[in-house]
């Protein structure tokens, strides 16, 4: 399984390159700082999930999750923000997202979603 981090933080996209380690399943963990990096990262890579935060430099993560659902085999993505607010859930989900997190008390989630997602793509 491959995984695009989309996150301008890099202490996050650390943690979760970390946390995300000890998955049997994940081959690949690549990054992007940015929205545009983001969105050409996820064109030219495919990833099968994409783990996007919403405010970022370039834009905001709902350009990205647009632009990832647009693709073939579109990636699960999840969204994970520190703005857990009923609009951004609302729009992340009207725009395909499959998962929307709070960084502050749901970053642990991510973790059992990664591991079911790496479970059946290699069962």
């Amino acid at each position: 399984m491959e995984i695009l981090i989309a996150d301008d933080s890099e202490m996050i996209r650390d943690s979760l390159k970390k946390l995300l380690a000890s998955i049997k399943g994940i081959d690949r963990i690549d990054e992007a700082e940015d929205v545009p990096h983001a969105i050409e990262r996820v064109r030219k890579l495919h990833p099968d999930m994409l783990i996007l935060d919403i405010k970022m430099p370039g834009g905001n993560g709902f350009d990205v999750l647009e632009a990832a659902k647009k693709i073939e085999d579109a990636p699960l993505v999840i969204m994970l923000t520190n703005f857990p607010n009923e609009q951004f859930k609302k729009k992340s989900f009207e725009l395909g997202a499959d998962y929307f997190f709070d960084k502050s008390t749901e970053f642990s989630k991510i973790l059992a979603v990664c591991d079911r997602a790496s479970r059946k793509l290699n069962s």
